[in-house]
């Protein structure tokens, strides 16, 4: 369970007041003989040490910009120095404290500044060894919740792209898709046309096997797409004779990017179904990509309408999860009406294989 800021600020809380109560009832019992109040001694090393409670919070930030491992000279420099601050600071609400709680009655001290340097003398040390635990405990907080962080994103990226495959599974093998590439596969047989009823069947088989050898996710090159696009929109375009035609555009060098797998399937299943499907005249999908600087940049073009109320899809949505998991702000997809047709565009970090 990763810690909120709440929950560590409580448990300091917690381990500087246990830490407090205990040190006043080591120094009561060892003082039996003066008759201290027990109340206010273990009150005063309560709040004595609670003040660490508030400074770790300070420590916790200061940590996070400028961490204690692995040291380095000027870090070690600055956290000294502000150790040392931190050191004066605390030895003053000490005295403070002991001068407005009297928690030693005929033996406490009466004035500020003789008692200030004594303590400062000879705590200052041990002030410097407190602020040490604090910051190496606010860097053992940071990097447990950095790998509860990391660890939640791998499960999510995991899960994410278990529900691409099965996604990917079941456009292929949905009951009409698997029909309607069948009736076209024996329409072509019937009428003689044994060459593209087979091209059709292989088509439909270089899908499948690409679906399940790709399943587990992972990278691909951007190639290795674009052919499986290629595959399915020759597949649909059985289903609609001389209604689509298609384009593809890749720029030399862009089919060497690295991208992950199955990541144009649902854009493409979307342009046939909400585009070409959704109207009776003939359309087109157009599919481009390019290196932009470092960035990958590729656009799906659709004849058709954008429909801004209409849902994305368990497609787009994982489409959209998976590339925020890989890429965080890193990215960019975008879907909208263009030039009579919807545009999806697409923009990653450049990466090749081996790179």
């Amino acid at each position: 369970m990763q810690l909120t800021g709440t929950r560590r600020w409580l448990l300091s809380v917690t381990f500087w007041t246990i830490f407090g109560i205990a040190s006043g009832v080591q120094i009561w019992v060892s003082m039996l003989a003066h008759h201290h109040s027990l109340p206010r001694v273990v009150s005063y090393q309560v709040l004595v040490w609670n003040a660490w409670a508030l400074f770790g919070l300070g420590v916790g930030a200061l940590v996070r910009r400028v961490p204690v491992v692995p040291p380095r000279v000027t870090g070690a420099l600055l956290h000294v120095a502000c150790g040392a601050v931190l050191g004066c600071v605390h030895v003053a609400w000490c005295v403070a404290l002991e001068l407005l709680l009297v928690p030693y009655d005929r033996m406490n001290p009466e004035h500020f500044s003789p008692r200030y340097g004594h303590v400062l003398l000879a705590y200052l040390p041990v002030e410097l060894l407190v602020y040490l635990f604090v910051a190496l405990a606010g860097s053992a907080f940071d990097y447990y919740g950095r790998y509860r962080e990391r660890e939640l994103r791998a499960a999510q990226l995991e899960a994410s792209l278990a529900e691409s495959r099965l996604h990917a599974l079941e456009l292929q093998l949905r009951p009409h898709f698997l029909f309607n590439t069948l009736n076209a596969i024996g329409a072509l047989v019937r009428t003689g046309r044994h060459a593209e009823a087979t091209a059709t069947v292989q088509g439909l088989s270089d899908l499948l096997r690409y679906a399940l050898d790709r399943g587990e996710g992972g990278r691909v090159a951007l190639a290795d797409e674009v052919a499986m696009v290629r595959r399915y929109l020759d597949i649909e375009r059985m289903r609609f004779a001389d209604r689509l035609t298609t384009e593809f555009d890749v720029a030399p060098g862009a089919e060497r990017a690295i991208v992950p797998a199955l990541l144009l399937q649902p854009l493409a299943e979307n342009a046939v179904r909400h585009g070409i499907a959704a109207q009776q005249a003939a359309g087109v999908v157009r599919l481009a990509a390019r290196r932009d600087g470092d960035m990958l940049r590729v656009e799906l073009f659709n004849t058709g309408r954008l429909d801004a109320h209409a849902p994305g899809g368990i497609g787009l949505a994982n489409t959209r999860a998976r590339l925020a998991q890989l890429y965080g702000a890193r990215h960019r997809f975008e879907l909208a009406a263009c030039d009579g047709g919807v545009l999806a565009t697409l923009e990653l970090p450049w990466s090749e294989a081996g790179a």
